[in-house]
């Protein structure tokens, strides 16, 4: 499906919530978890439509707001917060997406290449998540 016609986060703590929390998700579980570490990537998130920065560090399993206090990302994937919802549902292929600049990557790019499998076993979790919150309108069909 075009993420084109996936809905995006209405507020950047939307965008935390969500995203955020997928990555909290993943670093709770016990196969997971190890795996993220092992990748050691300090990745930065940036979403507009709304604007929203985070900072997820897998070597140590947390997720960061924007700030001073954020560790130093090694590298940054930019989109719109549609296109990260559409993503995090197993819709959007990311090798195609940079292709067509809908996601912009700068740093250790292949590290972050390495997130991609781990990631597709959180695309259920993530669905089920905005299910859950009673949030169907951004479940893309």
């Amino acid at each position: 499906m075009a993420t084109r016609e996936a809905a995006g986060f209405a507020t950047a703590e939307e965008v935390r919530r969500y995203i955020g929390g997928i990555f909290e998700t993943a670093f709770a579980d016990p196969e997971l978890g190890p795996k993220l570490a092992a990748v050691g990537i300090v990745l930065a998130v940036e979403c507009t439509e709304p604007d929203a920065r985070l900072v997820i560090d897998t070597g140590s399993g947390t997720v960061h707001d924007d700030g001073p206090d954020a560790p130093a990302a090694t590298a940054t994937m930019a989109m719109s917060s549609a296109v990260s919802n559409a993503y995090w549902q197993g819709k959007v292929n990311l090798p195609m997406a940079m292709a067509r600049k809908r996601i912009t990557v700068s740093g250790e790019i292949g590290t972050l290449l390495k997130l991609a499998p781990l990631s597709k076993k959180l695309f259920p979790v993530y669905v089920e998540r905005l299910r859950a919150d009673g949030r169907d309108d951004l479940v893309v069909a």
